[in-house]
Protein backbone atom coordinates (compact mmCIF):
# COMPACT_ATOMS: atom_id res chain seq x y z
CA UNK A 1 0.00 0.00 0.00
CA UNK A 2 1.25 3.50 -0.87
CA UNK A 3 2.20 6.23 1.89
CA UNK A 4 -0.24 8.03 0.62
CA UNK A 5 -3.37 7.99 -1.91
CA UNK A 6 -5.12 10.36 -3.08
CA UNK A 7 -8.18 9.40 -5.23
CA UNK A 8 -11.14 11.21 -6.53
CA UNK A 9 -10.39 14.61 -4.59
CA UNK A 10 -12.68 16.96 -5.17
CA UNK A 11 -12.99 20.79 -3.83
CA UNK A 12 -15.78 23.38 -4.41
CA UNK A 13 -16.59 26.46 -3.27
CA UNK A 14 -19.96 28.28 -3.65
CA UNK A 15 -21.32 31.18 -3.08
CA UNK A 16 -24.55 33.05 -3.28
CA UNK A 17 -25.65 34.75 -6.09
CA UNK A 18 -22.35 33.66 -8.01
CA UNK A 19 -21.40 30.14 -9.77
CA UNK A 20 -19.77 27.19 -8.31
CA UNK A 21 -15.94 27.07 -8.80
CA UNK A 22 -14.85 23.65 -8.76
CA UNK A 23 -11.21 24.05 -7.91
CA UNK A 24 -10.15 20.57 -7.88
CA UNK A 25 -11.91 18.03 -10.09
CA UNK A 26 -10.79 14.30 -9.34
CA UNK A 27 -7.44 14.44 -8.52
CA UNK A 28 -5.87 11.03 -7.85
CA UNK A 29 -1.84 10.09 -6.82
CA UNK A 30 -0.39 8.14 -5.44
CA UNK A 31 2.68 8.65 -2.64
CA UNK A 32 5.28 5.92 -1.51
CA UNK A 33 7.70 6.19 1.07
CA UNK A 34 11.15 7.88 -0.06
CA UNK A 35 9.48 8.98 -3.14
CA UNK A 36 9.67 12.52 -4.63
CA UNK A 37 6.13 13.25 -6.52
CA UNK A 38 5.54 16.60 -8.55
CA UNK A 39 2.42 18.42 -8.78
CA UNK A 40 3.04 20.87 -11.47
CA UNK A 41 0.80 23.34 -13.47
CA UNK A 42 0.26 27.23 -14.26
CA UNK A 43 -1.13 29.03 -11.21
CA UNK A 44 -4.79 28.40 -10.70
CA UNK A 45 -4.54 24.73 -11.63
CA UNK A 46 -5.64 23.29 -7.88
CA UNK A 47 -2.43 22.48 -6.81
CA UNK A 48 -2.31 24.26 -3.60
CA UNK A 49 -6.11 24.02 -2.68
CA UNK A 50 -5.04 19.79 -3.25
CA UNK A 51 -2.48 20.08 -0.66
CA UNK A 52 -4.55 22.29 1.51
CA UNK A 53 -7.29 19.68 1.62
CA UNK A 54 -5.18 17.25 2.23
CA UNK A 55 -3.91 18.69 5.31
CA UNK A 56 -7.02 19.58 6.76
CA UNK A 57 -5.78 23.35 5.97
CA UNK A 58 -8.92 25.08 3.76
CA UNK A 59 -11.14 27.45 5.58
CA UNK A 60 -14.33 26.32 7.07
CA UNK A 61 -16.88 27.97 5.48
CA UNK A 62 -20.21 27.45 3.79
CA UNK A 63 -20.04 26.64 0.22
CA UNK A 64 -17.09 24.61 0.85
CA UNK A 65 -17.46 21.11 -0.67
CA UNK A 66 -14.48 18.73 -0.28
CA UNK A 67 -15.33 14.94 -1.82
CA UNK A 68 -13.10 11.70 -2.40
CA UNK A 69 -10.34 10.41 0.00
CA UNK A 70 -6.81 10.86 1.24
CA UNK A 71 -6.02 7.97 2.63
CA UNK A 72 -2.33 8.00 4.56
CA UNK A 73 -1.08 4.87 6.08
CA UNK A 74 -4.68 3.07 5.84
CA UNK A 75 -6.03 6.28 7.33
CA UNK A 76 -8.18 8.55 5.31
CA UNK A 77 -7.38 12.05 6.37
CA UNK A 78 -10.96 13.66 5.48
CA UNK A 79 -12.67 12.03 7.29
CA UNK A 80 -10.82 12.87 10.57
CA UNK A 81 -12.15 15.08 13.03
CA UNK A 82 -10.53 18.23 13.74
CA UNK A 83 -8.40 16.89 17.09
CA UNK A 84 -7.09 13.79 15.23
CA UNK A 85 -5.93 15.43 12.13
CA UNK A 86 -3.99 17.79 14.32
CA UNK A 87 -2.50 14.93 16.38
CA UNK A 88 -1.18 14.13 12.47
CA UNK A 89 -0.46 17.13 11.40
CA UNK A 90 3.39 18.67 12.20
CA UNK A 91 4.16 14.77 13.86
CA UNK A 92 3.86 12.59 10.40
CA UNK A 93 2.65 14.86 7.72
CA UNK A 94 4.25 18.38 7.49
CA UNK A 95 3.57 21.34 5.21
CA UNK A 96 6.68 24.22 3.69
CA UNK A 97 4.23 27.30 2.92
CA UNK A 98 4.83 29.22 -0.29
CA UNK A 99 5.71 32.41 1.47
CA UNK A 100 7.26 32.20 4.91
CA UNK A 101 6.62 36.11 5.83
CA UNK A 102 3.03 35.18 5.71
CA UNK A 103 3.18 32.12 7.38
CA UNK A 104 5.03 32.80 10.45
CA UNK A 105 3.82 34.46 13.42
CA UNK A 106 5.30 37.82 13.06
CA UNK A 107 5.13 39.28 16.71
CA UNK A 108 6.39 35.85 18.41
CA UNK A 109 10.14 35.14 18.00
CA UNK A 110 11.40 32.47 15.95
CA UNK A 111 12.24 30.20 18.81
CA UNK A 112 8.75 30.06 20.27
CA UNK A 113 7.69 28.89 17.00
CA UNK A 114 9.82 26.33 16.45
CA UNK A 115 9.55 25.25 20.01
CA UNK A 116 5.91 25.23 19.93
CA UNK A 117 6.30 21.78 17.58
CA UNK A 118 8.64 20.01 19.79
CA UNK A 119 6.19 20.46 23.00
CA UNK A 120 2.72 19.78 21.04
CA UNK A 121 4.28 16.29 19.49
CA UNK A 122 7.00 15.23 21.49
CA UNK A 123 6.74 16.56 24.44
CA UNK A 124 9.91 18.50 24.71
CA UNK A 125 9.95 21.49 27.51
CA UNK A 126 12.28 24.82 28.61
CA UNK A 127 16.23 24.15 28.03
CA UNK A 128 15.84 21.09 25.89
CA UNK A 129 13.49 22.63 23.53
CA UNK A 130 15.64 25.26 23.14
CA UNK A 131 18.30 22.96 22.81
CA UNK A 132 16.61 21.29 19.95
CA UNK A 133 15.34 24.47 18.21
CA UNK A 134 18.23 25.80 17.43
CA UNK A 135 20.12 22.49 16.49
CA UNK A 136 17.49 22.22 13.98
CA UNK A 137 18.02 25.64 12.97
CA UNK A 138 21.70 24.78 12.39
CA UNK A 139 20.56 21.86 10.69
CA UNK A 140 18.58 23.78 7.85
CA UNK A 141 21.88 26.34 7.14
CA UNK A 142 20.81 29.01 9.78
CA UNK A 143 23.92 30.93 11.35
CA UNK A 144 24.07 31.68 14.79
CA UNK A 145 21.51 29.56 15.84
CA UNK A 146 21.11 30.59 19.04
CA UNK A 147 20.63 34.24 18.40
CA UNK A 148 18.35 33.38 15.66
CA UNK A 149 16.02 31.74 18.25
CA UNK A 150 15.38 35.12 19.87
CA UNK A 151 14.56 37.59 16.37
CA UNK A 152 11.33 38.02 14.96
CA UNK A 153 11.13 37.01 11.65
CA UNK A 154 10.85 40.60 9.72
CA UNK A 155 14.70 40.76 11.09
CA UNK A 156 15.49 37.66 9.46
CA UNK A 157 16.14 37.01 5.68
CA UNK A 158 13.97 35.78 3.25
CA UNK A 159 15.92 32.62 2.77
CA UNK A 160 16.24 32.46 6.62
CA UNK A 161 12.65 32.61 6.97
CA UNK A 162 12.34 29.94 4.67
CA UNK A 163 14.76 27.70 6.64
CA UNK A 164 13.41 28.37 9.52
CA UNK A 165 9.94 27.31 7.83
CA UNK A 166 11.62 23.64 6.92
CA UNK A 167 13.26 23.05 10.57
CA UNK A 168 9.53 23.99 11.80
CA UNK A 169 8.12 21.42 9.46
CA UNK A 170 10.97 18.17 9.59
CA UNK A 171 11.39 19.05 14.10
CA UNK A 172 9.27 15.79 13.94
CA UNK A 173 10.47 13.54 11.36
CA UNK A 174 7.50 13.40 9.48
CA UNK A 175 6.55 10.39 7.15
CA UNK A 176 5.23 12.70 4.47
CA UNK A 177 6.49 16.60 3.60
CA UNK A 178 4.77 18.64 1.34
CA UNK A 179 6.24 21.99 -0.21
CA UNK A 180 4.01 24.21 -1.59
CA UNK A 181 6.35 26.16 -4.21
CA UNK A 182 9.02 26.58 -1.51
CA UNK A 183 11.48 28.60 -3.71
CA UNK A 184 8.77 31.57 -5.46
CA UNK A 185 9.81 33.87 -3.62
CA UNK A 186 13.67 33.44 -3.23
CA UNK A 187 16.40 34.72 -5.22
CA UNK A 188 18.20 32.99 -7.38
CA UNK A 189 21.06 31.39 -5.38
CA UNK A 190 18.98 30.35 -2.25
CA UNK A 191 16.36 28.08 -4.24
CA UNK A 192 19.54 26.52 -5.30
CA UNK A 193 20.41 25.81 -1.68
CA UNK A 194 16.87 25.56 -0.53
CA UNK A 195 16.48 22.76 -3.31
CA UNK A 196 19.61 21.45 -2.44
CA UNK A 197 18.80 20.86 1.63
CA UNK A 198 15.15 19.33 0.63
CA UNK A 199 16.90 16.78 -1.31
CA UNK A 200 19.52 15.91 1.93
CA UNK A 201 16.55 15.59 4.33
CA UNK A 202 14.99 13.25 1.89
CA UNK A 203 17.60 11.43 1.44
CA UNK A 204 18.64 11.41 5.13
CA UNK A 205 15.33 10.82 6.76
CA UNK A 206 13.87 8.71 4.20
CA UNK A 207 10.68 11.16 4.11
CA UNK A 208 8.42 11.13 1.32
CA UNK A 209 7.84 14.42 -0.51
CA UNK A 210 4.96 15.77 -2.69
CA UNK A 211 6.60 19.43 -4.17
CA UNK A 212 3.87 21.64 -5.74
CA UNK A 213 5.60 24.33 -8.20
CA UNK A 214 5.28 25.58 -11.86
CA UNK A 215 9.18 24.97 -11.94
CA UNK A 216 9.91 22.25 -14.56
CA UNK A 217 13.69 22.77 -13.48
CA UNK A 218 13.20 21.86 -9.89
CA UNK A 219 10.91 19.16 -11.14
CA UNK A 220 13.76 17.72 -13.49
CA UNK A 221 16.20 17.74 -10.52
CA UNK A 222 13.97 16.63 -7.69
CA UNK A 223 10.77 14.36 -8.55
CA UNK A 224 10.57 10.85 -9.36
CA UNK A 225 7.28 10.71 -9.99
CA UNK A 226 5.44 14.10 -12.15
CA UNK A 227 1.35 14.55 -11.63
CA UNK A 228 0.97 17.62 -14.48
CA UNK A 229 -2.68 19.43 -13.46
CA UNK A 230 -4.60 21.49 -15.84
CA UNK A 231 -8.34 22.60 -14.70
CA UNK A 232 -8.05 20.92 -11.41
CA UNK A 233 -7.74 17.41 -13.04
CA UNK A 234 -4.41 15.28 -14.00
CA UNK A 235 -3.96 15.67 -17.13
CA UNK A 236 -0.46 13.88 -17.07
CA UNK A 237 1.74 11.52 -15.36
CA UNK A 238 5.00 10.05 -15.95
CA UNK A 239 8.49 9.08 -14.29
CA UNK A 240 10.59 11.89 -14.69
CA UNK A 241 12.75 10.86 -17.40
CA UNK A 242 10.32 9.27 -20.02
CA UNK A 243 8.18 12.59 -19.15
CA UNK A 244 10.89 14.54 -20.49
CA UNK A 245 11.95 13.12 -23.13
CA UNK A 246 8.53 12.53 -24.72
CA UNK A 247 5.36 14.18 -23.18
CA UNK A 248 2.02 13.05 -24.81
CA UNK A 249 -0.41 15.22 -23.42
CA UNK A 250 -0.20 18.70 -25.32
CA UNK A 251 -0.25 21.34 -22.02
CA UNK A 252 2.86 19.13 -20.90
CA UNK A 253 4.30 20.31 -24.15
CA UNK A 254 3.08 23.22 -23.80
CA UNK A 255 4.78 24.19 -20.45
CA UNK A 256 7.95 22.24 -21.91
CA UNK A 257 8.26 24.57 -24.83
CA UNK A 258 7.75 27.64 -22.41
CA UNK A 259 10.96 26.59 -20.37
CA UNK A 260 14.46 28.52 -21.85
CA UNK A 261 16.89 25.88 -23.06
CA UNK A 262 20.74 26.08 -22.39
CA UNK A 263 21.36 24.51 -26.00
CA UNK A 264 18.89 26.80 -28.31
CA UNK A 265 20.69 28.98 -30.85
CA UNK A 266 20.75 32.21 -30.56
CA UNK A 267 17.81 34.77 -30.88
CA UNK A 268 15.40 31.67 -30.82
CA UNK A 269 12.23 32.40 -29.56
CA UNK A 270 10.25 30.59 -27.00
CA UNK A 271 6.83 28.82 -27.84
CA UNK A 272 4.32 30.38 -25.24
CA UNK A 273 1.00 28.51 -24.65
CA UNK A 274 -1.92 30.80 -26.46
CA UNK A 275 -4.16 32.15 -23.94
CA UNK A 276 -4.57 32.22 -20.01
CA UNK A 277 -5.82 29.55 -17.67
CA UNK A 278 -8.94 31.57 -17.20
CA UNK A 279 -9.79 29.92 -20.95
CA UNK A 280 -11.21 26.67 -19.93
CA UNK A 281 -13.78 24.39 -20.62
CA UNK A 282 -15.91 22.35 -17.80
CA UNK A 283 -14.88 19.27 -17.88
CA UNK A 284 -18.10 17.73 -18.67
CA UNK A 285 -17.78 19.61 -21.73
CA UNK A 286 -15.20 18.09 -22.88
CA UNK A 287 -11.13 18.52 -22.47
CA UNK A 288 -10.66 21.88 -20.60
CA UNK A 289 -7.56 22.55 -22.44
CA UNK A 290 -9.01 22.31 -25.49
CA UNK A 291 -9.30 26.25 -26.02
CA UNK A 292 -5.25 26.66 -25.79
CA UNK A 293 -4.61 23.29 -27.57
CA UNK A 294 -2.90 23.57 -30.89
CA UNK A 295 -4.12 19.71 -31.52
CA UNK A 296 -7.76 20.79 -31.32
CA UNK A 297 -9.69 18.43 -33.13
CA UNK A 298 -13.90 17.60 -33.05
CA UNK A 299 -13.73 14.97 -30.26
CA UNK A 300 -11.26 17.23 -27.58
CA UNK A 301 -15.76 18.93 -27.32
CA UNK A 302 -18.65 17.21 -26.07
CA UNK A 303 -17.58 14.83 -23.72
CA UNK A 304 -14.82 14.47 -21.14
CA UNK A 305 -11.65 13.00 -22.58
CA UNK A 306 -10.96 9.36 -20.53
CA UNK A 307 -7.34 8.56 -18.85
CA UNK A 308 -5.35 6.23 -21.36
CA UNK A 309 -2.74 4.30 -19.98
CA UNK A 310 0.48 3.83 -22.34
CA UNK A 311 2.50 0.71 -22.44
CA UNK A 312 5.56 2.20 -20.19
CA UNK A 313 2.87 2.74 -17.56
CA UNK A 314 2.43 6.78 -17.76
CA UNK A 315 -1.36 7.61 -18.08
CA UNK A 316 -2.74 10.77 -19.80
CA UNK A 317 -6.41 12.49 -20.46
CA UNK A 318 -6.14 13.44 -24.28
CA UNK A 319 -8.16 12.00 -27.53
CA UNK A 320 -5.14 13.74 -29.67
CA UNK A 321 -1.82 13.78 -27.70
CA UNK A 322 1.73 14.20 -29.11
CA UNK A 323 3.34 11.24 -30.91
CA UNK A 324 5.95 9.54 -29.24
CA UNK A 325 9.63 10.73 -29.60
CA UNK A 326 10.83 9.81 -33.29
CA UNK A 327 7.98 9.18 -35.04
CA UNK A 328 7.98 12.23 -37.41
CA UNK A 329 11.01 15.06 -36.68
CA UNK A 330 8.48 17.10 -36.19
CA UNK A 331 7.10 15.08 -33.48
CA UNK A 332 9.40 15.33 -30.56
CA UNK A 333 9.04 18.76 -29.06
CA UNK A 334 11.62 17.97 -26.78
CA UNK A 335 15.03 17.10 -28.41
CA UNK A 336 15.68 13.24 -27.66
CA UNK A 337 19.43 13.63 -27.61
CA UNK A 338 19.08 16.31 -25.01
CA UNK A 339 17.11 14.15 -22.64
CA UNK A 340 15.18 15.20 -19.35
CA UNK A 341 18.48 17.02 -18.13
CA UNK A 342 19.10 19.31 -21.00
CA UNK A 343 14.84 19.96 -20.33
CA UNK A 344 15.90 20.97 -17.06
CA UNK A 345 17.27 24.08 -17.60
CA UNK A 346 14.93 26.20 -15.28
CA UNK A 347 16.92 24.83 -12.32
CA UNK A 348 19.95 25.56 -14.06
CA UNK A 349 19.41 28.87 -15.59
CA UNK A 350 17.51 30.26 -12.55
CA UNK A 351 20.05 28.72 -9.53
CA UNK A 352 23.47 28.95 -11.95
CA UNK A 353 24.55 25.82 -11.06
CA UNK A 354 24.46 22.76 -12.78
CA UNK A 355 21.88 20.41 -13.63
CA UNK A 356 21.37 17.71 -11.42
CA UNK A 357 22.32 14.04 -12.78
CA UNK A 358 19.94 11.59 -13.88
CA UNK A 359 19.14 9.31 -11.68
CA UNK A 360 20.17 5.87 -12.38
CA UNK A 361 17.11 4.03 -11.36
CA UNK A 362 15.07 5.80 -13.98
CA UNK A 363 15.42 3.73 -17.76
CA UNK A 364 13.03 5.29 -20.62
Amino acid sequence: MALLEVEDLSVSFARRGQRTVRAVDGVSFTVDTGEVVGLVGESGCGKSVTSLAIMGLLPKQPGLTVGGKAVFDGTDLLQLDDRSRRDIRGRDIAMIFQDPLSSLNPVIPIGLQVTEVLTRHRGMKGDAAAKEAAQLLDRVGIPDPKRRLKEYPHQLSGGMRQRALIAMAVACQPRLLIADEPTTALDVTIQAQILELLKDLVRDSGTALVMITHDLGVVAGMCDTINVLYGGRVVETARRRPLFREPRHPYTVGLLGSVPRLDAGRGERLTPIPGSVRDLLPWAEGCAFAPRCTRRVDACVGQPPELVTAHDGRSYRCVNPAPPAGATPAAAPVDPAASADSAATGEAASAGGQVPAPREEEKP
